[in-house]
């Protein structure tokens, strides 16, 4: 990962500690994350407590990035179905790029088993602001049951997610988003 002279300290660790840890784990060390930020033990640790901040603060950060690849353009761009729909399309043209290693707020979830830690809560935050956006567009298109509805569909969200991160599965099938729709026709959105 490139890190330019001019972003500040703070900011090469956020940008580094997002990419070692989604594509290495959040097992990755303080002597690796510095160097690749290009910054001292010294200075993180006068920005931050601990790596576990380090990591919190990451994910905080891109929680408005993780949030606009799922929102077509414009506030009413598209009916319920299409918005919801919109999201499981992108998540199978994420899953084409070779780098994608799933969710970035479920792997964090998954790999620090902890509900305790920053970046768990972080990761939680982000989770529930999507199954809020499935819930409310539900809602909006007129399912029966709008909150179960977004459950559901959270599960094929990060099951799909999880499997084609792992490369257990390929999402170019469109597998996903017709699992969307198979929901969303038995919940009665039209």
């Amino acid at each position: 990962m490139a890190t330019t002279d001019k972003a500040s300290p703070r900011d090469r660790l956020l940008d580094a500690a997002a990419q070692l840890f989604y594509s290495e784990g959040v097992s990755i060390g303080v002597e690796t994350l510095c160097r690749t930020a290009g910054v001292s033990k010294r200075s993180m640790y006068q920005l931050f407590d601990s790596k576990d901040e380090v990591l919190a603060a990451s994910l905080e950060q891109r929680i408005p990035w993780y949030e606009e690849l799922f929102t077509p353009a414009g506030p009413e761009a598209g009916t319920p179905r299409e918005r919801i729909l919109y999201v499981f399309e992108c998540l199978e043209k994420a899953s084409t790029d070779p780098g994608y290693r799933g969710c970035p707020y479920l792997a964090v979830l998954v790999e620090l088993k902890d509900p305790e830690h920053p970046a768990s809560a972080v990761a939680r935050t982000a989770k529930e602001r999507l199954r809020e956006v499935l819930r409310t567009q539900a809602e909006r298109g007129g399912a029966r049951d709008p909150e179960l509805l977004a459950r559901q569909l959270m599960l094929v969200y990060d099951g799909a997610s999880a499997r084609a991160g792992a490369r257990v599965e390929s999402l170019d099938d469109g597998l996903p988003t017709a699992t969307a729709a198979a929901l969303l026709d038995a919940a009665g959105v039209a």
